[in-house]
């Protein structure tokens, strides 16, 4: 992990296309402003987990979802 002291008013960027600015810090709490590319999507860390957490049911669910209709189809028989 990169650690890096900034000021109130200092900015970093990441890359050519993020800019983020420190706009303020009150006691434990920091105000970050983040220039971003529109097409760029931006997650708060709970928000990003959670999705992840849903992508991963989802697919686990079509995995057994195609196992289970290929079993079916193994099941039909071929018509003569």
């Amino acid at each position: 992990m990169l650690i890096l002291t900034r000021r109130p008013g200092e900015s970093l960027y990441l890359g050519d296309s993020v800019k983020i600015k420190i706009l303020s810090v009150q006691g434990k709490q920091i105000k970050l402003g983040l220039e971003v590319p529109s097409d760029m999507t931006v997650y708060r860390e709970e928000v990003y987990l959670k999705i992840q957490e849903q992508n991963r049911l989802a697919a686990e669910s079509s995995k057994q979802d195609l196992l289970a209709a290929a079993d079916l189809w193994n099941k039909i028989e071929p018509k003569s």
